[in-house]
């Protein structure tokens, strides 16, 4: 098979679908690989460390889209690169279609094979490509919401940790998964008062036994968010529910109570925010406010750290990557329940249940596509 690699070209994107050493493992196995010129820079890899690899390196994204049986990416195609998708063509990347109508669309028009990231499961019940840019994703989260507590970005002027004779902000965390847990530790780290409310008895119970009495667990209820918002210096939300819309867990009305200059990070925006009135920000311009809250709502996190980013990722999609080259895509997904799960669009069909109803289209089980 011929896979190829583009350069992201999501405003400040620097992760990069493939490393040289996931090169190397589908050249061992017989495929063919091409890099677009310049594509790994941003994670601090060079066309030399591809040629090294073994990759063939082209000139321009065309060059990979015309000609790459597979494409390998990191964040979802926009519109531009959509146009350059064809039928038959595997796509292997981040899509997060449930609150994206309009690449849903493209994509079932294409007619592509499009195998999502984030919805590949795991017997445990995981996703594991979507753990490790959770991980980074928790991570950072306490960060970036520090910078922004700061006077001069907005924010209410308060130091995470506090010092001695003065209180440390208040974080508040939606969902204790896998972001939330650490977000926990990061916030926890960093000296703030953590509040993590989720609607999950056993993982308040696991957040418990691995934090002590460091954070406070609160079940989720509506009232019990109405209040606890009230409190938050810094509100991070990290809630769920795979390949789905994130459920709208703090109102607009909620919002009004929260103290002026309080910042929220809302780590689900990919998957549409938890917030009623977070949008997708960028790098570039990363807040805005509302309310006199400023809201942090970059839909790439990890891209700013995009060597470490990169790195984690390829660990877990490499096994993925191979079995869909050595095998073809419907063998791959017959051999693999779980990374059939992450078959959201095919052949002009939506195999994704969340996504098909999200946009009220058709459902086709990826069983029947198949055989």
């Amino acid at each position: 098979m011929l896979v190829g690699v583009p350069k992201e070209i999501k405003n400040h994107e620097y992760r990069v679908g493939l490393v040289p050493s996931s090169v190397a493992e589908l050249i061992h196995h017989g495929h063919q690989v091409i890099v677009q010129t310049g594509a790994g820079l941003g994670s601090g890899i060079s066309d030399a460390d591809y040629q090294g690899a073994g990759a063939t390196i082209v000139p321009d994204a065309d060059a990979v889209w015309s000609k790459a049986d597979m494409v390998v990416k990191v964040k979802e195609p926009l519109a531009e690169e959509r146009k350059k998708l064809r039928p038959g063509q595997i796509l292997f990347t981040y899509l997060h279609l449930a609150p994206d109508a309009p690449q849903t669309h493209d994509l079932v028009k294409s007619g592509a094979i499009c195998i999502a990231y984030e919805t590949v499961t795991a017997p445990n019940g995981g996703l594991p490509l979507l753990t490790p840019m959770s991980e980074v994703a928790g991570r950072l989260a306490p960060q970036v919401g520090a910078h922004c507590l700061e006077k001069a970005a907005g924010g209410r002027g308060v130091l995470l940790g506090g010092v001695p004779g003065v209180p440390a902000a208040e974080v508040v965390i939606l969902g204790g998964g896998v972001s939330g847990t650490h977000a926990a530790t990061i916030a926890l780290g960093m000296g703030a008062n953590v509040t993590v409310v989720d609607r999950s008895a056993d993982v308040l119970r696991r957040l418990a036994t691995q934090f002590g009495t460091g954070v406070r667990t609160i079940f989720s209820t509506r009232d019990a968010i109405r209040e606890i918002v009230k409190r938050a210096d810094l509100l991070i939300g990290c809630v769920l529910i795979p390949g789905a819309a994130a459920p709208k867990l703090v109102t607009k009305d909620m919002l009004k109570t929260m103290k002026p200059g309080a910042v929220i990070v809302d780590v689900a925006i990919d998957q549409g925010g938890c917030c009623e009135t977070s949008h997708a920000t960028t790098h570039a311009e990363p807040t805005y406010v509302v309310d006199n809250v400023v809201h942090y709502c970059v839909a790439n996190m990890p891209g700013a750290v995009a060597r470490t980013s990169t790195f984690a990722l390829n660990n877990v999609t490499l096994p993925f990557a191979l079995a869909l080259a050595d095998k073809g895509w419907k063998k791959a997904l017959k051999d693999d329940k779980y990374l059939r799960d992450g078959l959201n669009v095919a052949e002009g069909k939506v195999t994704c249940a969340p996504v098909a109803e999200a946009h009220g289209l058709a459902y086709t089980p990826a069983e029947t596509l198949i055989g």
